[in-house]
């Protein structure tokens, strides 16, 4: 899977990492190559909480190509 990441510094020195196409999934991390790292284990978070709250509450979910 690709999804698209944005790095940015923030005002404190840290890179915080964020996806678009999953609302709410950020990051941070000291260096760029920290905040890839984490932003990794945060996506693959993300979509285990996700796909368990799909099942969890009776969803109906499609997959849509774009």
């Amino acid at each position: 899977m690709r999804l698209n990441v944005i790095i940015e510094k923030d005002e404190t020195g840290y890179y915080v990492a964020e996806v678009p196409a999953l609302p709410g999934c950020v990051s941070q991390g000291e260096t760029v190559t920290q905040a890839k790292a984490n932003i990794k284990e945060a996506i693959l978070g993300w979509l285990k909480v996700m796909n368990e709250k799909a099942r969890h509450h009776k969803t109906h979910t499609v997959e849509v190509l774009v």
